[in-house]
């Protein structure tokens, strides 16, 4: 029997209520959105959402003053819903209590700043559209149900009066504070008001200059600023602003500026960056208005919540910026966007309006939230978002408790405070997921430190992007090989590797509040999470050292790496032994594997390189350390300037450049811009033959630093591969001191027995 305690009195109705769920195994504990399928639900998990089956129509939800007390025996008419029930803390006042479309919202931790803070206990993750209440049991039988009470303790029978088993669910999502600043008043008119245009993202020149026109047409006396003449705040940060963020405010001040209008949001990036702008504003009591593609409004009101501003209004342009000509482009602007600014600045904020991002309500971190049956329980995650639609291992407290003792924490330890929602996670929350993945309860500690990683800003800032990073992570030192965590043949695609894998795509949802379609804006999607180990043994054979040495950690201590790809698989496979010809096959295929396809964006990358033992060794042979190989790379892998301005002409990511420059003076641009590092070289032997001049201006497409080289893969297959992608983040591995007791009933070997003698 599993127990849902209950030693408050105000959650006693609650128990009442999981119980009879029980009995009634047709019963239902959660939520749907009003109308909905919840199949169409925009659900991003946090407050719990009912199967279809299980909602009642809007004329059977109960009003919230008919809760009875714990002698009624309550009809259909009148059980409430889980979220109904409050904490002792957290009983609201009539006019307090919250709006039937409220939807949970997310922390951020506010700056000193000059407007008011109202401090709101918030039930997070955000979800942008009003939910119903849930369908009550029918035919309750509270007599039933009382007995497997007492003293506020309920026990939840393991099988249903069909047989079936029963699971009492934990919650894979983090619950914290919020601090929600109380915006300011939007004005009355923008007649004699200063207005900052800021930003520069898709057409911003062309939308802003229209806009501005527009604005002292329509109010004469207005004063108008571009984005030149006051800047922009960048992405804002809850954790401490950037010098940027604060010379912004600042200069916002300094002009008088009276409301802000940011923009443009068309990518996943650029929508953090845009809408930072606006939070600064609003944080310093302006009003502002974030200027958005269809696809990203969603995106920009969460950004808004999750760093605490209750309502950051939008202006939906109709359309993709940069696909628009310039005279359709000025249209929308005018007739489309300028009406929806004004509105935005002028329109009061309702209460209705805050209610649809925020919701009172934080949980512990162990709370029983759903009980059904294995089937049941599936439906639930889905419907909340908590999972990826593949079947999850009910997370119930006696199998994180399991998994619990493979690791040196406490459960109730924090281990941060995760972007983009900004949830507070505990150990415990962190192994939920682990559970829900089917990883090994083994595999706890890795799972522990992959959500350390998420805490770093380099791995992290790409992942919602347009563009497709899908995050992946490696590992190294003994423990990956006690584990039998694969670095051969078919790697990412060994079953324990695959499960570490979908822990860090369930984590990325569950505690970053990644969600695709709101704010994981990737136009074809992701690919998904993947895991391996470096072949430090084969490394050792080489008298190379395996990646985590080159970063300074010994041979036997235990780390994983975080990354993030743009590309997977067309690898090369060098038909010779000679190893100069090895590497500058690696430089050509590393100058055509750049960011966003063509490589029209930031000149030098991050890329990953997979080096299978028979490559290794053939390199090493005249390259004494990865390092010695790198550097001949950085020398070998230069691409020519004409093929960069033509990819960052043509193909920008962010705006049109044919209306602003011709192609010769692009050209000239990137040849003159230091971060390019264009130089006269020697043609690139494989451009020999194409090109006739002995010398052309190139660019370098490599950093020091950048370039892991990981040796792994089949050893009886002679292949590189370039991976072109994010960041790098490692984090050790921490494990309890009897580890070797835990893990020999399982039937590993002493940790020790997988030591490297370096």
């Amino acid at each position: 029997m599993n127990r849902l305690f209950c030693n408050r009195a105000s959650y006693r109705m609650l128990c009442l209520l999981l119980s009879l769920c029980i009995l009634l195994p047709t019963a239902a504990c959660g939520k749907t959105e009003e109308g909905k399928k919840p199949s169409e639900t925009n659900v991003t998990s946090g407050q719990e959402v009912l199967p279809e089956s299980e909602v009642r129509n809007e004329s059977e939800v109960r009003n919230e003053s008919e809760v009875p007390n714990e002698s009624e025996v309550p009809n259909e008419s009148e059980v409430p819903n889980e979220s109904e029930v409050p904490n002792e803390s957290e009983v609201p006042n009539e006019s307090e209590a919250p709006n039937e479309s409220e939807v949970s919202n997310e922390s951020e931790v506010p700056v000193d700043g000059e407007t008011t803070e109202k401090k709101i206990e918030q039930n997070d993750p955000v979800v942008l559209k009003p939910i119903t209440e849930l369908k009550p049991v029918t035919e309750l039988n509270a007599s039933a149900a009382s007995d497997d009470c007492s003293d506020g303790v309920c026990e939840i029978p393991s099988f249903n009066e069909q047989g079936e088993a029963m699971y009492a669910m934990v919650s894979p999502v983090g619950y914290h504070s919020v601090d929600l600043i109380e915006q300011a008043a939007r004005l009355d008119t923008l007649e004699g008001k200063t207005i900052a245009l800021v930003g520069g993202s898709f057409m911003a020149a062309e939308t802003h200059q229209k806009l501005k026109e527009c604005i002292l047409k329509a109010y004469p006396t207005a004063t108008v600023y571009l984005p030149r003449e006051v800047g922009s705040g960048g992405p804002y940060s809850v954790f401490g602003q950037s010098r940027q963020t604060i010379n912004f405010q600042n200069k916002l001040k300094e002009l008088g500026v009276d409301a802000v209008i940011s923009g443009n949001c068309g990518c996943g990036l650029c929508t953090t960056k845009e809408s930072g702008s606006a939070i600064a504003a609003e944080y310093i009591g302006i009003p502002a208005v974030t200027v958005g593609a269809p696809s990203f409004i969603a995106q920009i009101h969460s950004t808004g919540v999750n760093r605490g501003v209750p309502v950051l209004r939008t202006a939906e342009y109709p359309g993709a910026f940069s696909s628009h000509s310039s005279d359709e482009l000025l249209k929308n602007t005018e007739e489309v966007v300028f009406p929806l600014i004004v509105e935005a600045l002028t329109k009061p904020i309702t209460k209705e309006e805050i209610a649809l991002y925020a919701n009172e309500g934080k949980r512990p971190y162990d709370e029983t939230v759903y009980v059904g049956t294995y089937e049941e329980i599936q439906e639930f995650c889905r419907v909340n978002g908590w999972t990826d639609g593949l079947p999850v291992v009910p997370p119930t407290d006696e199998k994180v408790k399991e998994y619990l003792a493979f690791t040196p924490y406490r459960a109730e330890e924090v281990l941060g405070t995760y972007p983009l929602a900004y949830r507070e996670c505990t150990v415990y929350t962190a192994v939920v997921n682990a559970v829900m993945a089917g990883v090994p309860a083994e595999y706890t500690p890795i799972c522990i430190a992959l959500v350390q990683s998420m805490d770093d800003g380099e791995w992290r800032r790409p992942l919602a992007s347009t563009h497709g990073w899908s995050p992946y992570a490696w590992l190294n030192g003994p423990l990956a090989r006690q584990l039998g965590i694969d670095c051969g043949q078919g790697m990412i695609g060994e079953e324990n590797n695959k499960a570490l894998g979908r822990f860090l795509d369930l984590a990325m949802k569950n505690i970053g509040g990644y969600y695709e379609k709101e704010n994981r804006m990737g136009t074809f999607g992701y690919l998904s999470a993947f895991t391996f180990a470096e072949d430090e043994e084969a490394c050792q054979r080489l008298s190379w050292e395996p990646y985590h040495v080159t970063k300074g950690y010994g041979w036997n201590d235990n780390v994983v790496t975080s990354a993030s790809l743009l590309q997977w698989g067309n690898n090369v496979t060098p038909a010779t032994d000679d190893a100069e010809q090895i590497m500058t096959l690696m430089a050509w295929d590393i100058t055509e594997k750049q960011q966003n396809g063509l490589g029209n964006t930031n000149p030098q990358v991050y890329r990953t390189v997979f080096l299978t033992e028979p490559v290794a060794k053939a390199l090493s042979a005249q390259y004494a350390s990865k390092s010695a190989l790198e550097d001949a790379l950085i020398e070998t892998a230069r691409r020519p300037l004409y093929m960069r301005t033509y990819a960052n002409y043509f193909a920008n990511t962010g705006s049109q450049q044919t209306g602003r420059y011709t192609f010769e003076q692009y050209y000239q641009k990137l040849l003159r811009d230091p971060d390019e590092q264009a130089a006269l070289t020697d043609t690139p032997d494989w451009l020999k033959g194409i090109v006739s001049e002995q010398q052309i201006e190139t660019i370098a497409t490599m950093i020091k630093g950048q370039t892991p080289l990981l040796v792994v893969g089949d050893a009886d297959r002679n292949k590189f591969q370039v991976m072109p992608g994010g960041g790098y983040v490692t984090a050790e591995i921490k494990l309890p001191e009897n580890w070797d007791e835990l893990v020999a009933p399982l039937g590993y070997e002493p940790l020790s027995s997988f030591y490297i003698e370096s």
